[in-house]
């Protein structure tokens, strides 16, 4: 895994992210009236977090006409589409940013939905999210998948996988499929959780860089982060 990933993972920090980190970190690189599409928007309550930070953005969402996420959906002050799953119904080379997140694992045909990204992304245009890795089964999920798989799927649908980072680690999702989903476990995807603080120490006490407590997440993450771009 080191020699496939670690051109992939930076040596900045060791931290666990979020979907949401991945995509501060690229919005200074948008337009101010960027297009936005939330892909797998269930309840659409992202357009929120993506108003934040650019006002003037045109923020759509898109998802499949039902799933348990969809039926959550109350809000009437955005712009929402449906789609077959594969097929995203906007034109070629019109997307600034393509937001997913815990997406790619509910979706039948993946490698089919990554053309339909790739086409609709802008030139350089950014495809931002996270996907699961070692998750237990939930809401219809189909796939996890590995780090090194999600590199080849989306460098053969003509994207650049710019930075990968782990997620909450797998053991704790594990462990909380198992207890019930308490709630307690909500906190581990937002801060570091238990396996993730446990390679924080090994890599302290071993002296290892950024990098290689990264790799070592990512081989046990439950979920991992992403940031790719279209080709110019």
């Amino acid at each position: 895994m080191w020699n496939e990933m670690k051109d992939y993972v930076p040596n900045d920090h060791s931290h666990q992210v979020t979907a949401e980190w991945m995509v501060q970190q690229v919005l200074d690189r948008l337009p101010t009236t960027s297009v936005i599409i939330d892909l797998g928007c269930g309840a659409g309550n992202s357009v929120d977090f993506f108003r934040e930070f650019l006002p003037k953005l045109t923020w759509i969402g898109i998802d499949i006409a039902d799933s348990p996420e969809v039926r959550k959906r109350k809000r009437s002050d955005a712009t929402f589409m449906e789609f077959d799953g594969v097929n995203i119904p906007l034109p070629s080379n019109s997307v600034d940013l393509l937001f997913s997140r815990q997406v790619l694992e509910h979706v039948r045909y993946p490698e089919a939905l990554l053309h339909s990204i790739v086409r609709v992304l802008k030139p350089s245009g950014y495809f931002v999210g996270s996907t699961s890795h070692l998750e237990p089964y939930h809401s219809f999920q189909l796939w996890n998948f590995t780090p090194y798989g999600f590199k080849e799927i989306v460098q053969e649908a003509g994207l650049i996988l710019h930075e990968i980072r782990p997620g909450i680690d797998g053991k704790t999702l594990i462990n909380r499929t198992y207890k019930g989903r308490p709630k307690t476990y909500s906190k581990y995807f937002n801060e570091e959780s238990p396996l993730n603080l446990e390679i924080e120490c090994w890599g302290q006490n071993t002296q290892r860089n950024h990098r290689q407590v990264l790799i070592r997440k990512l081989s046990v993450c439950g979920h991992f982060c992403f940031t790719c771009i279209k080709k110019s």
